[in-house]
């Protein structure tokens, strides 16, 4: 199979080719990836389901070991589709810490950096 990108890709059902999709994607379109839902007050105030991550975006984590955390986040990996954030850490085997790496699909936004006039354009646009 071809290694390079093609949109027409999204369209196959098998998972290998999804996957693959996903894994190939350039950044333009992993950053689409990056989405995650707003909390229940937000989804009222702003009538939007999910809205992409920004770095100081306040998050609530729902899934995985650290389920019920809070924090804000540091930073994002679109080449791997991942978040990091602020108090969420593993201990490595040598004593050091290093923080963990979490999926979009496994937080839900609490509070939104609104310092971007773009991000509030996507905002206003649904009103």
């Amino acid at each position: 199979m071809k290694i390079k990108f093609s949109k027409a890709w999204k369209s196959s059902k098998q998972p290998r080719k999804q996957r693959k999709y996903r894994f190939n994607a350039p950044l333009h379109i992993k950053q689409k990836f990056m989405h995650a839902h707003l909390s229940k007050e937000l989804r009222k105030k702003y009538n939007k389901r999910n809205i992409g991550l920004k770095k100081g975006d306040t998050v609530k984590i729902a899934r995985g070991q650290f389920k019920k955390h809070i924090g804000k986040v540091d930073r994002i990996d679109l080449k791997k589709t991942r978040v990091y954030v602020s108090g969420v850490e593993i201990t490595k085997k040598d004593g050091t810490k290093t923080t963990y790496p979490i999926h979009p699909s496994n937080l839900v936004i609490t509070e939104m950096n609104i310092d971007d006039k773009m991000r509030q354009k996507i905002l206003d646009r649904k009103k």
